[in-house]
């Protein structure tokens, strides 16, 4: 027996921000996503663990974990989400996150790129 997959309403989808900013920042590396909420996938999305971005943070001694690389990270993610033609994403914070360091370089970088944050 297949058991089909739930299907919101439309007045719940309807109200959903379909585009959510999410980020994890560990010792080592700063990652930053966004979502598409409505089907669950990662629309866009940049890390300092890709190989052509640590690479060349590795070459000129910067850090891979610091608020300038957070900042690179916002600003990759702002062009990537241009191409893609997202022009506006929410922000989902983790309860220990504040707009505060890396979190504010990563969101100011991506309002920098010309992406509404609602």
């Amino acid at each position: 027996m297949v058991i089909p997959p739930r299907v919101r309403p439309e007045r719940v989808t309807k109200f959903l921000k379909p585009y959510v900013l999410r980020m994890q920042f560990t010792n080592k590396y700063v990652n930053a996503q966004v979502v598409h909420t409505p089907t669950a996938t990662v629309a866009a999305a940049a890390s300092t663990q890709e190989k052509s971005l640590r690479l060349g943070m590795i070459e000129t001694n910067e850090n891979t974990r610091d608020v300038a690389a957070a900042a690179k990270i916002g600003k990759l993610l702002g062009e990537r989400l241009q191409v893609k033609g997202i022009p506006a994403v929410s922000i989902f914070f983790k309860r220990d996150q504040a707009y505060h360091g890396k979190v504010k370089a990563v969101i100011d970088s991506i309002r920098g790129e010309g992406i509404k944050l609602v």
